[in-house]
C-alpha cells in the first residue's frame, strides 16, 4: 500500500487563485449591470399631479 503525498500549496498559487476568483467576479457583475441596464421598464407616462393642501388643513 503507498500512502499519498500530500502537497501544501504555496503562497503563490493562493493569491493567485484568489485574484483569478475576484476577476471573474467582478466581470460577472459588470456584465449583470450592463445587461439590466439594456432592459427597457415601464415608467408612467403622464406626471400625477395631487393636491394635498385640504388633507394638510384638516392635520392642523
Amino acid at each position: 500500500m503507498q500512502l499519498k503525498y500530500n502537497r501544501q500549496r504555496g503562497v503563490g498559487s493562493s493569491i493567485g487563485r484568489l485574484l483569478i476568483k475576484f476577476v471573474l467576479l467582478a466581470i460577472i457583475v459588470t456584465a449583470a449591470i450592463f445587461l439590466i441596464e439594456k432592459i427597457d421598464f415601464p415608467s408612467p407616462k403622464e406626471k400625477y399631479k395631487i393636491d394635498i393642501t385640504n388633507e394638510i388643513k384638516k392635520l392642523k
